[in-house]
């Protein structure tokens, strides 16, 4: 046979070779994966995870996703391991049904739909007994740093705003702590910006264990009650321990928990406390935040921010003093001295506070 027709005859028969194969393969019964989680409930402290583990792994990497609320879990991508495909589904911090699908395509099976479902259960665990749940604690130094950095440039951009263009619930100490508080917690994204209406959004990480308001309290972001934490703080009809507004005295009491009264143990983002005693009325109680170095105009100099509240004269002011003027302030009961009976000392969050006490 000449070559030509050798090569030809050599090329009909590779053809009807892989003919008969995709006639054999479309002739196959589709192969249904065998999808398994475990466990199926896990704690919502936005560190517990499950294994989903997806066999046999013919066919292309296949793809998970969470549906619903993306808050109560997120799916890693598919990993090739053994004689399967697997992928770990973290917890958030808020309880619920966790909705997963999984899709892949394979030689014989041309699509296949998994839908599961599996529950986060409330992580009751208070370690330090402070009120504040584990769950809303920054377990770690970036998350701790993402929301100091937050915090204190929030307040501090509040004092470089035009007055009437800031947030009509600054109007005392404590509630341009809340503002900057809840604000630090939130997603920072576009729609987030521009309701803000910031000079300017740096580009800083989120913390990134949750988003407020996307956690077992909602909206109520603030310990008002004393106690530990418990299940039943939460549960319809109890005493409210959790809301959306606190004073300086709720914030120092239930919220913080003492760092020093040395003012230069300070961390960016720590809390002045004040009390004042009167002759006559209740005690006053005042709050400053210590921002460390201006993040909006460094000049290596430490500072500390206030809203005065109202005043006779009007609704009060913001207020920008390095640490240095503080200390010289004309009236003393203002002064952060540890010999000042009014001045309560420095007070950190108790959410930057590790859930475990050290001996």
């Amino acid at each position: 046979m000449p070559r030509a027709q050798l090569r030809i005859a050599t090329a009909a028969a590779v053809c009807a070779g892989v003919v008969c194969a995709l006639a054999a393969i479309k002739r196959a019964p589709a192969i249904i994966p065998h999808v398994e989680i475990s466990p199926n409930t896990l704690w919502a402290d936005g560190y517990d995870s499950a294994t989903l583990t997806v066999s046999p792994p013919a066919g292309a990497r296949p793809r998970v996703s969470v549906i619903g609320n993306p808050h109560i879990a997120v799916a890693g991508p598919f990993e090739r391991r053994g004689a399967g495909w697997t992928s770990e589904i973290h917890a958030g911090v808020l309880p619920g049904t966790i909705q997963i699908r999984v899709e892949f395509s394979g030689a014989a099976a041309a699509r296949v739909v998994f839908n599961t479902a599996f529950t986060t259960a409330l992580a009751e665990r208070d370690g330090r007994d402070d009120g504040t749940p584990d769950f809303l604690r920054l377990d770690n130094e970036p998350a701790r740093a993402a929301f100091r950095r937050w915090f204190t440039y929030l307040a501090e951009a509040q004092y470089f705003q035009q007055p009437g263009a800031r947030p009509v619930e600054i109007d005392d100490c404590a509630a341009l702590i809340r503002y900057a508080y809840r604000e630090a917690l939130r997603a920072h994204d576009a729609a987030w910006a521009s309701a803000a209406r910031l000079p300017l959004v740096p580009a800083f990480d989120s913390p990134g264990k949750y988003e407020y308001p996307f956690t077992a309290l909602g909206a109520s972001l603030f310990r008002v009650a004393p106690g530990p934490f418990r299940a039943a703080d939460l549960s319809a009809g109890a005493l409210a321990r959790f809301a959306q507004f606190a004073d300086a005295k709720t914030l120092w009491r239930f919220n913080t928990h003492m760092v020093s009264r040395n003012p230069d143990r300070a961390d960016p983002g720590d809390l002045l406390f004040y009390r004042q005693q009167h002759a006559e009325g209740p005690e006053t109680f005042h709050s400053m935040i210590f921002l460390g170095e201006s993040q909006i105009h460094p000049d290596r100099a430490r500072y500390v921010l206030y809203h005065t509240g109202p005043q006779s004269s009007g609704p009060g002011e913001m207020r920008r003093l390095t640490l240095d003027e503080l200390r010289r302030f004309p009236e003393a009961e203002w002064r952060p001295d540890p010999e000042n009976p009014r001045f309560l000392g420095v007070y950190r969050w108790n959410i930057l506070r590790s859930s475990e006490a050290i001996p």
